[in-house]
C-alpha cells in the first residue's frame, strides 16, 4: 500500500491520514482516501499509475 501522509487543507500541512483505502477514480488513476489524524477532514491523494 501507498504512503499514508496527505496534505490537509484545514490543517494546512501534510498529516497522517486515518482508515485509509486505496480506491480508482473513474478516470481509472488510483487514488487514497481517508480522513486527517489530528483534525478529522477528510483527505484525497491522487497515487502515480501503477
Amino acid at each position: 500500500m501507498a504512503d499514508k501522509t496527505a496534505y490537509c487543507v484545514k490543517c494546512k500541512a501534510k498529516k497522517d491520514m486515518k482508515q485509509a483505502k486505496e480506491v480508482t477514480m473513474k478516470n481509472g488513476r488510483p487514488a487514497m482516501k481517508g480522513v486527517c489524524g489530528e483534525c478529522g477532514t477528510g483527505m484525497y491523494k491522487i497515487l502515480p499509475k501503477k
